[in-house]
């Protein structure tokens, strides 16, 4: 074997790594979760600087390695079938074939053996590795794929600006490739997380409930006004203690008249009994605070905005009639993500 044949073997080699490389690359920065590389960066992770500048360039540097696989492609073509003819040349004298079928013969395994080689460790085993172990494939080559780029920036300009231009002859602008999925994705992403291992049950269930929250409107969690345990303004200290010593909540409406239709605000027990306990003698009614009220159609998310705004536990929560349909508290609303709280100490005025 000749020297020209063992260079031309080297650097079939090496154009089969090459292209290892420039499609591991490619993989794994779009498959990177640019999360974990902030977070890495956070952390102190010098190469993950560098990963997070290819990752924030995503079209300039698949256009790289798109140029890179091309490039390597190219030149092992030009280098195979000549190389294969020359090793096999000896083998095709001593069955003295004709030069244009030893020429055929060599093309075809030429082109055999490097497509084999080509897809299986320049392709397929570079793809798998980077679709399973993203963010150390990012990680390693992200640094190489950074100076390719600088280094064949001309090109890679010259090859964008063209596929620009051919575009805008179709009236087609280009777009960024700034990842966002819809919420069907979102939840299949959820489902293969939960499969995978990487959440748990309880975490999937939360997630789930957080995106049922949009769909879902106050009257589904509303707390009934038949079912509201509210105490009057009125009532001397000896009746408000009758009241908590039957039913222990937190807070309870506080209702002009014994009305259930007028409703002045609520109390929280704990002040109520710190001033009683200090000496004070007020009525519940110097313990007011004020509640918002929402039509029975509101969107829980809406309502949950807005008693964050105001630092409110409980609302009204009206019928199509005007009329007093109900109360929501923070509680019932954080349930319907969380799932149901079962001290009752932190329950609203509710039977």
């Amino acid at each position: 074997m000749d020297g020209q044949i063992i260079i031309n073997l080297l650097l079939v080699a090496l154009m089969i790594l090459a292209t290892a490389f420039f499609v591991g690359a490619e993989f794994a920065i779009l498959k990177v979760r640019m999360s974990r590389i902030d977070q890495l960066i956070s952390e102190g992770n010098k190469k993950a600087v560098r990963a997070k500048e290819v990752a924030d360039k995503l079209d300039y540097y698949l256009s790289a390695c798109q140029l890179g696989i091309t490039i390597t492609a190219l030149i092992l073509g030009a280098l195979g079938e000549p190389t294969v003819e020359r090793l096999l040349h000896p083998l095709f004298e001593e069955f003295n074939l004709s030069p244009a079928i030893a020429t055929i013969l060599s093309y075809a395994i030429a082109l055999s053996i490097v497509t084999f080689l080509h897809v299986v460790i320049g392709e397929l085993a570079p793809k798998t590795l980077a679709i399973q172990y993203a963010e150390r494939m990012t990680l390693l080559l992200a640094p190489p794929l950074y100076w390719f780029g600088k280094i064949m920036s001309p090109f890679i300009w010259l090859l964008n600006g063209s596929a620009r231009l051919f575009l805008r002859l179709f009236k087609v602008e280009p777009s960024g490739h700034t990842e966002a999925h819809s919420e069907e994705e979102l939840k299949l992403i959820m489902a293969e997380s939960y499969q995978s291992g990487e959440i748990n049950q309880t975490e999937l269930t939360y997630l789930k409930n957080i995106f049922d929250f949009d769909e879902r409107i106050v009257k589904h969690i509303m707390i009934p006004k038949e079912k509201i345990v509210s105490v009057e303004s009125s009532l001397t200290q000896e009746q408000l203690f009758k009241v908590l010593d039957g039913h222990e909540y937190t807070r309870y409406p506080v209702t002009e008249g014994g009305d259930p239709n007028r409703l002045l605000g609520f109390i929280n027990t704990k002040e109520l009994l710190t001033s009683m306990a200090a000496g004070r003698t007020q009525t519940p009614e110097s313990f007011l605070h004020p509640m918002p009220s929402f039509p029975e159609n509101t969107p829980i998310q809406k309502v949950l905005s807005s008693m964050q705004q105001s630092r409110t536990h409980m609302a009204v929560i009206t019928g199509k009639d005007g009329r007093i349909a109900g109360l929501v508290t923070m509680e019932d609303i954080l349930e319907e993500i969380v799932g149901e709280i079962s001290d009752e100490s932190f329950e609203a005025g509710t039977i």
